[in-house]
């Protein structure tokens, strides 16, 4: 128990230094990217290319940590990260483009290393308590995140004092917390690989009964993905950690330019983003009790409502003739709780609906789809933007909602609600039959 207690708390220090460095460059990423270009328009195309290094790299570190091991993968992520940093320092400094957007892409590796500590903390505990262990890891980006910015001023004077761009600085404090945590990350068990909680009672009970039956190897992710949309579950579980990243990408990265267009001051604009990011992690030991007590899928149910309102507050502000900084961040913080009920929910449910050899490619594969769609989603935003302004936003995210609760209509029959009993996990004609499909 004192193993996994300390191996957990080494999970949720990596995860806040990594929010940490992640949180103290966004501010002037964007920044960079319109200096080393002179266009204001390249401006959204650092974070563009953290979203897309985090979706290209976490299906290989999914496939790592289910051959070598959690810590393997962790360690590896967050080093990726620390290069990361470096090579966007070496890019402002030569003022090459193509260098920095390299940089930025690996410092997407970061945030794909946060995401599978979330995964990481369940292979830690009991199925039945799933969904606390992932929302306190994801709980942790909330002060990492809060952290991070404050960073960006003294990261700005270091800089300035090494004779460096002071844009550039706080990528020194990025390179020096992904570093920590990559060190943190190398300090966990070897024990810690996918399914390491079930591992234990699992082995104890064919030894009992003499049953010579062996585990069968990882899946592949062909094979994984075929057997995951066959079955409404683990796909409604895949659609719903996407599509809650869409959803938010899509609004959070235009409601700043959105807001500019309405004159509102930077202080007032930063305010707004505080408080969404607030929104997306501070709740989430609430939504991962919730997940654990009443099942994910009144989780995810929660989410649909809450994204539902903010959508409708973004249309109405952005039908008023006025813009309220009030309804944008009341908006903005239903936003960032739908994404946290959504990524909770559908990994809890996903989790808890695969077989094991099944659940680490298909985590990996689904947190690569949520980055992708991501990227997807920031590169529309700004043509879809100027082509109908905010409304047009909040149109887009909406779509992607419906889209969502088409997947459901399957799936909820087959799912946990109260009163009804757990929601079913894979049986042994699953396993059976995903280990004939290699």
């Amino acid at each position: 128990m004192k193993t996994r207690t300390r191996a957990q708390a080494k999970l949720i220090t990596a995860q806040l230094l990594s929010g940490a460095g992640i949180a103290s460059g966004y501010a002037v990423g964007g920044l960079l990217a319109e200096e080393i270009t002179g266009k204001t328009s390249m401006a959204g195309i650092a974070q563009m290319s953290v979203i897309l290094g985090a979706g290209l790299i976490a299906y290989p570190l999914a496939v790592l940590a289910g051959k070598a091991g959690r810590r393997t993968a962790l360690t590896l992520g967050f080093g990726i990260g620390t290069i990361g940093a470096t090579v966007v320092l070496l890019g402002v400094a030569l003022q090459f483009l193509p260098l920095f957007m390299l940089g930025m892409m690996l410092c997407g590796s970061a945030t794909a290393s946060g995401l599978q500590a979330r995964y990481a903390a369940v292979d830690l505990v009991d199925p039945a308590n799933a969904g606390r262990a992932m929302s306190l890891v994801v709980w942790a980006t909330t002060v990492g995140s809060v952290l991070g910015p404050s960073f960006t001023a003294p990261g700005a004077h270091l800089g300035a004092a090494l004779g460096m761009n002071e844009l550039a600085g706080p990528y020194l404090i990025s390179m020096t917390a992904f570093g920590l945590a990559t060190l943190v990350a190398s300090t966990l068990t070897k024990k810690i690989k996918p399914g390491a909680a079930e591992a234990v009672p699992e082995s104890t009970e064919s030894a009992e009964s003499g049953d010579s039956a062996v585990e069968p190897p990882t899946m592949k992710l062909g094979p994984a993905l075929r057997f995951a949309l066959a079955r409404p579950v683990p796909l409604f579980a895949m659609v719903t950690i996407i599509a809650g990243q869409m959803m938010m990408t899509n609004v959070m990265v235009m409601t700043p330019v959105h807001m500019d267009h309405q004159e509102f001051p930077l202080g007032a604009i930063g305010i707004v983003v505080s408080v969404h990011i607030a929104g997306m992690y501070a709740l989430s030991p609430v939504f991962g009790w919730m997940a654990d007590r009443w099942g994910p899928g009144t989780v995810i149910a929660g989410g649909v409502l809450v994204f539902a309102t903010a959508i409708i507050l973004g249309v109405i502000d952005a039908t008023a003739e006025v813009s309220s900084m009030v309804l944008l961040s009341i908006a903005l913080i239903f936003l960032g709780i739908g994404w946290s009920m959504f990524l909770i929910g559908g990994s809890a449910l996903l989790t808890a609906s695969v077989p094991q050899h099944a659940k680490v490619t298909l985590q990996g594969a689904s947190d690569a789809a949520m980055n992708l769609g991501g990227a997807l989603m920031a590169a529309m935003a700004g043509t879809v933007l100027q082509a109908g302004g905010f409304l047009w936003i909040n149109m887009m995210a909406t779509i992607v909602l419906l889209i969502t609760l088409a997947f459901s209509i399957r799936a909820v029959p087959l799912m946990h609600w109260p009163g009804r009993g757990r929601t079913p996990t894979a049986t042994k004609d699953d396993a059976a039959e995903t280990s004939q499909m290699h």
